[in-house]
């Protein structure tokens, strides 16, 4: 009898469970959903505008959803300015941005993190104190050393400056604290250099906060309108975020194709998220655990 019974009762006890109501939770998802209405009503506002005719734009009163969506603002700036120039531009430049970084933020971190020489612990405090330092008060003397190494409207001029990354190094410093030794040990006894650990044994274990490190390296540097508005007068060297200022002062008051300009540089940012969005999350949980 005992025997027939005890499966029942673990078979109800293992049944899905119901979510519990509670007022902290039911706020959090009120608020939740309120936040995401407020980031979201300017994307909608700004692809709404850039569907509607030019003189409907500035129609009153102001018609919510265009009477007759058309896509003549996305040929006119396709046509008529340097878009497709200036997403090559912001291409190049937040890939090797991306890339170096990581590179450089990796070798500093493990260096930080796994050897021991004199001057270890100030040298990582004056790196962390660099988060500390407002960008903009690097703009005039990275702008000669620039101008004086002959880089002005060149690529490498926008990329150099924007590798380091203090915080980066900080992050996978503490990632990489929290993985065993072990790994190394049985990789040293096997022969490797210090090369070889670091590339075949703590970059894989390390990918999902290396591709979430990457991503926010390449928004930022997708989004950075400061130094390559300094660095380049050159049209043609411009990225998005300078080009879309320089659509702005052509233009005038045309807000659909400014609108149309404004959407089509943010699609990557959305692609490249869309399809890391996984991975984001997981590294920054690893970090967060980790860390």
């Amino acid at each position: 009898m005992t025997t027939a019974t005890l499966p029942a009762a673990r078979s109800s006890r293992s049944g899905p469970v119901k979510p519990r109501w509670t007022f902290g939770g039911t706020a959090s998802a009120v608020g939740a959903v309120i936040l995401a209405v407020v980031w979201l009503v300017p994307l909608l506002w700004a692809l709404d505008t850039s569907l509607k005719p030019e003189p409907e734009t500035t129609r009153a009163p102001i018609t919510w959803l265009p009477e007759a969506p058309t896509a003549d603002a996305y040929r006119s700036v396709i046509d008529q300015g340097d878009l497709i120039r200036w997403f090559f531009n912001s291409t190049i430049v937040s890939v090797l941005v991306t890339t170096l970084t990581l590179i450089v933020s990796v070798l500093a971190a493990y260096g930080f993190s796994r050897t021991k020489f004199p001057g270890r612990k100030v040298l990582f405090g004056l790196i962390i104190a660099g988060i500390l330092v407002p960008p903009q008060v690097l703009i005039v003397p990275l702008f000669q050393e620039m101008t004086g190494l002959g880089l002005v409207d060149t690529y490498w001029g926008m990329v150099l400056p924007q590798v380091v990354a203090p915080v980066m190094v900080f992050v996978l410093k503490k990632f990489f604290d929290g993985i065993s030794r072990d790994y190394e040990d049985a990789a040293r006894v096997d022969g490797a250099s210090r090369w070889r650990i670091v590339w075949s044994v703590m970059v894989p274990m390390s990918r999902p906060i290396l591709v979430a490190v990457g991503i926010f390296t390449f928004i930022g540097a997708w989004n950075n309108f400061l130094w390559p508005f300094i660095v380049t007068t050159d049209p043609s060297m411009m990225t998005i975020p300078v080009g879309l200022a320089n659509v702005q002062g052509s233009y005038g008051l045309r807000y659909a194709q400014i609108m149309a300009s404004a959407v089509l540089g943010g699609l990557p940012l959305l692609i490249v998220y869309a399809l890391f969005q996984r991975h984001v999350v997981r590294g920054v949980g690893d970090a967060g655990i980790k860390g």
